[in-house]
């Protein structure tokens, strides 16, 4: 049996700026972990984990962006991209020709948009009926 994905980390460098950021995107504000620079969103089976570099006691720590996107399954779509249009965080690049910052259909299939969170991660919202996973 294939372990079990539960967890994946953004480094940020404030954590209230994260927590408003993703709250507002998501839809969901999550909840703070007693340590104090640790904030989780239960994302499904998975908990994004929002952790505030400058508070894990190392001082000088930039937080470093992910090298690749992170792909959500959202039932509504539209609302989803209206939040990134909103927050001013939809990518201006292009994927096959069309825009990323824009809800289109993907050569594979999946009606998705890219955007960008203020530390440079790469952030994919994918239609859940559309979802490609290789099967």
């Amino acid at each position: 049996m294939a372990p079990t994905l539960y967890r994946i980390i953004l480094q940020v460098d404030n954590l209230d700026k994260a927590e408003e950021f993703y709250g507002t995107l998501l839809g969901d504000r999550g909840r703070r972990i007693p340590r104090g620079s640790r904030h989780y969103i239960d994302c499904g089976p998975v908990i994004l984990a929002l952790v505030d570099v400058n508070g894990e006691g190392i001082p000088g720590l930039e937080p470093k962006p992910l090298p690749d996107y992170i792909y959500f399954s959202v039932n509504d779509l539209e609302t989803v991209h209206q939040r990134a249009r909103e927050l001013g965080c939809l990518s201006t690049e292009d994927v096959h020709g069309k825009s990323a910052g824009e809800i289109v259909k993907r050569p594979w299939g999946e009606r998705s948009f890219y955007a960008h969170d203020p530390w440079g991660n790469g952030l994919c919202f994918v239609d859940e009926n559309t979802l490609f996973t290789g099967k």
